[in-house]
């Protein structure tokens, strides 16, 4: 069927900067990794599924960028901070195998998942899904794209995150439980990975509450640095 024009406009895709280059990466869809380093996963009182990673998603429209300041996030008093390392699809990607799955990443970036902690573990309490404590406005962080080819393979880079100058989270690359091509590789047995994907690759232990006021900074070595301020609540 053919349409004459769109009942009403809706907002246009989220456009992520890369480093040294003037054109904007647009995002599709934000895969994000579950318990993905150990001591947080301990922290939490959980344990890592070494079968196999587990995933959630958020929206497109989640996306902040560095140098932003956002409203304190709505139904919730207890919204923690998570800093990952965040992985940027450059070529489609379906049932790739592990030693080709780096070939299918354009760039990487430091981002930040926030987490209603309260409503999630609601959720978790009973056994229903985590969209209002994960997949919200605001609540998937991201600074600029730096490419692939520049930044290297992901190894031991420090991966750090503080609140008004004091040091939250702190740990290194190589303590994923599931590395990067392992990540892509899996989730593609289950997705047509496309260009403008996205995939938050889990965080460190540290996490914690955010308040009105907070500067926020994070950092990965490599990386551009990402900050962002948090405004009173609406």
């Amino acid at each position: 069927m053919q349409y004459s024009s769109a009942l009403f406009d809706i907002p246009a895709t989220p456009l992520v900067s890369v480093e040294g280059s003037g054109s904007g990466f647009p995002v599709h869809r934000i895969f994000c990794v579950g318990r993905n380093y150990v001591a947080h996963a301990q922290e939490m009182g959980n344990e890592v599924d070494r079968e196999a990673p587990f995933y959630f998603t958020k929206p497109a429209s989640a996306i902040v960028l560095s140098g932003a300041t956002i409203a304190y996030p709505p139904g919730t008093k207890d919204c923690h901070h998570e800093v990952e390392l965040v992985v940027a699809m450059g070529k489609p990607a379906f049932r790739v195998p592990v030693e080709e799955a780096l070939g299918c990443v354009y760039g990487y970036a430091v981002g930040i998942d926030l987490t209603r902690r309260d409503l999630q573990q609601a959720a978790k309490d009973k056994q229903r899904p985590w969209d209002l404590g994960k997949a919200f406005e605001n609540s998937a962080m991201i600074g600029a794209l730096t490419p692939a080819e520049r930044f290297g393979a992901p190894a031991d880079q420090a991966i750090r995150l503080s609140i008004n100058g004091t040091t939250r989270q702190e740990a290194t690359l190589r303590e994923l439980v599931w590395s990067v091509p392992e990540i892509i590789s899996h989730l593609s047995r289950y997705y047509h990975l496309l260009p403008g994907d996205l995939i938050y690759t889990g965080t460190p232990a540290g996490v914690g509450p955010i308040a009105e006021g907070d500067l926020i900074e994070c950092s990965i070595e490599g990386l551009s640095p990402f900050s962002v301020t948090i405004g009173p609540a609406e």
